[in-house]
């Protein structure tokens, strides 16, 4: 079945090493989003990048410690984006949080049928 729709799509673009009461922050965002049921989080490592700071932020292939780019992207209601944000507010100090209207197709499995291979 497919589903389509208007939905809120919310980025936030933040360095690595950004913490949030003593766990990465990205973990932290995932983890809030799944307490305020949130229909889902990606989180997606940079390879380089800088925001207002001006400080270019590196993966570094050979260091286990960088501070690379982060950005957490979440698709959902435009209620539930709305409720997250306060939680985000609190939560992230340094950074950016950008909010887009988008088009979305979901497609879902109907229960008792599978799809076609």
């Amino acid at each position: 079945m497919k589903l389509e729709g208007k939905a809120k799509m919310l980025r936030i673009h933040f360095g690595e090493n950004d913490q949030w009461e003593g766990r990465p922050l990205y973990q932290a965002i995932v983890v809030r989003c799944l307490q305020l049921d949130i229909a889902g989080a990606t989180v997606y490592r940079g390879i380089e990048g800088y925001g207002a700071s001006t400080i270019i932020r590196r993966s570094h292939l050979f260091r286990f410690s960088s501070d690379a780019p982060i950005l957490v992207q979440i698709i959902d209601t435009e209620e539930n984006i709305t409720r997250l944000i306060p939680a985000l507010d609190e939560m992230v100090a340094e950074g950016l949080i950008a909010v887009s209207d988008v088009e979305v197709i979901k497609y879902v499995h109907q229960q008792g049928q599978h799809p076609q291979q």
